[in-house]
């Protein structure tokens, strides 16, 4: 095997360059830049994406990041667009054409076709000066000054850039039609990052135990009520079944430890329990629940609603669901 020198200088000089590229972007946003975002959002259609080389996989990432954030969008190969891909196009569209010199052979093949179906055409070019460009209705400078291997050859810090820029339109869109939290859990339902978005407090506790003792059970009654519920925790509750606290393992512990063997069998569960406990409500996410946990190093939250205790979420029962 080949031995490389600098192995890790050239890593940090292709980062730097691509990092400075980026930064660089910052600069050319500006109306043009909202013009854009303005014409998807009017158009009442799709976003429909085209290129080709790295510039088609760049654009397909850029279509799942605006379908993922509420802007409907497909993907059309430049190259498959004049052998009947440009059916999928509507009226009422918006095509974003993506090259970085905009001078390619497929490029140059596809802008009069798109021109002739009437659709606003936005260009995604480093080269303002194209054939791309200067052919298009609105521009998305991507500029990219050069790649980042040494033959300043392969899509490097241009797929970089195009891709942020990508990213950048993508989340205006997404404020410009209110996406919600809600909203992008619709659209991402599987796996732990669905789980996280849509997993509610009220679709776990029901399936545990509910340990509850008043506020006058004695330490017997709150070992047995723990130790059969298996949570290592209890609820306590007023004379009215309202919450008054919860009694959990620590509190058992730093309760002996504060008596140092004196007598406890005179103690009841208001003496020992932590009064307005951490807490819940049914319709709040779960990831909530996690959140707390981590944030104040517990292992369970109570469940409550309107001063009622409904119930415990563990921290089992998130690492069950797959959230940690």
């Amino acid at each position: 095997m080949k031995l490389i020198k600098n192995i890790q200088s050239i890593a940090k000089e292709v980062l730097r360059q691509e990092a400075e590229a980026l930064h660089n972007l910052i600069g050319l946003i500006d109306e043009e830049f909202e013009n854009c975002v303005y014409a998807i959002i009017n158009c009442g259609g799709r976003v429909v994406v085209s290129g080709v080389g790295k510039s088609a996989i760049v654009g397909q990432k850029i279509v799942a990041t605006l379908n993922s954030t509420g802007t409907p969008a497909l993907f059309m190969h430049a190259a498959d667009a004049i052998h009947g891909d440009l059916g999928m196009i509507q009226d009422n569209d918006v095509a974003i054409v993506i090259s970085r010199s905009g001078d390619t052979a497929e490029i140059k093949v596809l802008i009069p076709l798109l021109k002739r179906t009437g659709v606003t055409m936005i260009a995604m070019v480093s080269n303002r000066d194209s054939y791309l460009a200067k052919n298009a209705d609105h521009i998305l400078h991507a500029y990219a000054p050069e790649e980042a291997d040494p033959l300043n050859l392969a899509p490097t810090t241009s797929t970089s850039v195009t891709m942020a820029l990508g990213d950048a339109l993508a989340i205006c869109l997404l404020e410009a039609r209110g996406f919600t939290h809600d909203d992008f859990a619709k659209f991402h339902p599987g796996g732990a990052l669905g789980k996280r978005l849509y997993l509610k407090i009220c679709d776990i506790y029901p399936h545990n135990a509910l340990p509850v003792v008043l506020e006058s059970a004695g330490l017997q009654e709150i070992i047995l009520e723990m130790t059969s519920k298996r949570l290592g925790a209890t609820a306590v509750n007023n004379a009215d079944g309202k919450m008054a606290g919860i009694i959990t393992d620590g509190d058992l512990r730093r309760m002996l430890k504060q008596h140092n063997g004196g007598e406890i069998l005179h103690l009841k569960a208001r003496d020992i329990m932590t009064k307005s406990p951490i807490s819940v409500s049914p319709d709040e996410y779960a990831v909530k629940a996690l959140e707390l946990m981590q944030s104040r190093s517990i292992t369970q939250v109570v469940v409550v609603e309107q001063d009622e205790i409904l119930g415990f979420v563990h921290l089992h029962d998130l690492l069950r669901e797959g959230l940690v």
